[in-house]
């Protein structure tokens, strides 16, 4: 990673993530969550206050080293106990069905490898298990999927490999989950950088 990736890009992704209305959803979208949970994205640590009691563990996976650092005050604060895990979604060194769910918040759109990543999850998390996922991708709306095809080179270089145009549904259900909830809407914003994909999933 280059400065900017690695410097700048975590610093503003945890001011931008953090504000009130976002982390409404996050609470929303971790509950019902229990046992050994693999976190992809885990950035600084915006979700481990809402945590519910019964998760015993988060396995955090997470490339920026200025994210962890980041994180280190949450995980000390966290009553849930965590640990690093690797740095590559799509390549996890974790034993096969070995985790009850797996959690990704604003995170599937810059995985460089989406469906090797969600492969990977599949693989790891335990039949019948849930992949929980808060993300942001491609509007079913022509005009502004047109513009999110249009500006999604330079949302790429601005925001480190984020992606605007990533039919986030439809990546799950390739790699093998099927769909339990799914919600859809647009957050306050720029439509083309504010479609939201909140659902829950099971390895089946």
């Amino acid at each position: 990673m280059g400065f900017y990736s690695e410097r700048i890009v975590p610093r503003c992704v945890d001011f931008l993530l953090s504000r009130p209305p976002i982390l409404e959803l996050r609470e929303r979208a971790i509950q019902g969550l229990r046992g050994d949970v693999l976190e992809v994205g885990f950035g600084s640590g915006l979700n481990l206050p809402y945590y519910p009691a019964e998760v015993t563990s988060v396995l955090a996976i997470e490339p920026s080293m200025l994210a962890r650092s980041l994180a280190e005050p949450r995980i000390a604060a966290a009553k849930v106990p965590v640990r690093w895990g690797g740095l590559d979604g799509a390549a996890l060194d974790v034993p096969d069905a070995s985790v009850d769910a797996a959690l990704s918040t604003f995170t599937f759109c810059t995985i460089p490898d989406l469906a090797g990543a969600l492969r990977e999850l599949r693989r790891v998390v335990r039949p019948g298990g849930a992949l929980h996922f808060l993300e942001h991708g491609r509007s079913p709306d022509a005009s502004v999927a047109r513009w999110q095809d249009r500006l999604n080179p330079l949302q790429q270089r601005l925001a480190a490999g984020c992606n605007l145009n990533r039919a986030i549904a439809d990546c799950v259900r390739d790699a093998g989950f099927c769909m339990d909830a799914l919600e859809t809407y647009y957050l306050p914003g720029p439509r083309f950088a504010a479609y939201v994909f909140e659902g829950r999933a099971r390895r089946c």
